[in-house]
């Protein structure tokens, strides 16, 4: 099939366009290379996609005219791009011209092409709200500006799957962590630390976080699975993520063990809309799609840290 990967240059969206290439897909990347993070991480990322003949185009889903730069013979689109996280130096306007505007512009196109390609929308646990535990039946009580707008992106989608205008889903992920993770997120920069030397910035209360903290491939997993359950997944909405909960402390201690060291932390205030604690309750996509992730947090940061020691 021919697939379009929106946020191609990014931490999930480029492990998901591998993988649908190498499942025999023709993956066409597209990406705006948001100055949000260290750009060289997402030239990085571009060029380990295209070593394996995946383009990523440079286009900026709020602003470009689609229709002339995409083909028009779409049979799905992966829709990853995104402003993401709870950052200080973020406006509003930030998250809702990403996050919103982006994906209503990208439906508008999906919308008009011939095939009406069916549409996967990633979303995340931050809809939940400040304790992400639930069945995806439960009412979203988002916290932050990132959540409150990942939701109505998500609604976008399935309000189109109601209209009968196109066929879509949308995944909700947990806790993603592997290589290629974002510079700000929690694991890059704690690898980053204990090899460099650097005090980690520690969010008071933070080390106490419970997280269903996901591997990046076991996330990708379920995100492919919705090849053949096109009828299945069709309005419906999953949680992604593993089972298993650990808080950060843990997850410092592991990557401690992995590098043979001890890391020096700096308390910082405490951050508002953080959530406390993240489980993922994957019954909907076990049942489902027989989702059933399974690397170990050791197994998946120590595969995390190669990648660091390799790149950078």
């Amino acid at each position: 099939m021919k697939v379009l990967v929106t946020g191609a240059a990014g931490f999930i969206g480029s492990h998901t366009a591998e993988r649908l290439k190498k499942l025999g897909h023709e993956v066409i990347g597209i990406d705006n290379f948001s100055p949000y993070y260290d750009l060289e991480l997402k030239k990085l990322n571009a060029k380990a996609l295209s070593e394996k003949n995946i383009e990523v185009y440079h286009l900026d889903l709020r602003t470009d005219n689609l229709a002339d730069k995409l083909p028009n013979d779409l049979d799905y689109i992966f829709h990853f791009a995104a402003h993401p996280g709870i950052s200080d130096k973020s406006t509003f306007e930030d998250y809702f011209s990403n996050n919103i505007l982006a994906t209503q512009r990208l439906l508008e196109f999906a919308e008009k092409l011939p095939k009406r390609p069916f549409f996967v929308n990633i979303a995340t646990s931050s809809i939940y709200g400040l304790e992400a535990t639930f069945p995806e039946s439960v009412p979203p009580k988002p916290a932050s500006w990132y959540g409150v707008t990942k939701l109505a992106a998500e609604q976008l989608v399935l309000a189109k799957t109601r209209e009968q205008k196109l066929q879509g889903t949308s995944f909700r992920l947990f806790s993603v962590y592997g290589p290629r993770e974002r510079p700000d997120k929690l694991y890059t920069r704690l690898i980053d630390c204990g090899l460099n030397n650097k005090p980690f910035p520690l969010f008071e209360g933070s080390e106490k976080h419970l997280r269903s903290f996901t591997y990046v491939q076991d996330i990708v997993d379920g995100i492919v699975s919705v090849f053949g359950k096109e009828k299945i997944c069709n309005g419906e909405i999953f949680n992604l993520g593993t089972e298993t909960e650990s808080t950060t402390a843990q997850g410092i201690a592991t990557v401690e063990e992995i590098l043979k060291t001890k890391i020096a932390t700096e308390r910082k205030p405490p951050r508002a809309g953080d959530q406390s604690r993240t489980k993922a309750n994957i019954d909907k996509a076990r049942k489902l799609l027989n989702y059933n992730p399974q690397t170990t947090l050791k197994a998946g940061l120590e595969a995390q840290t190669e990648w660091f020691k390799n790149n950078f």
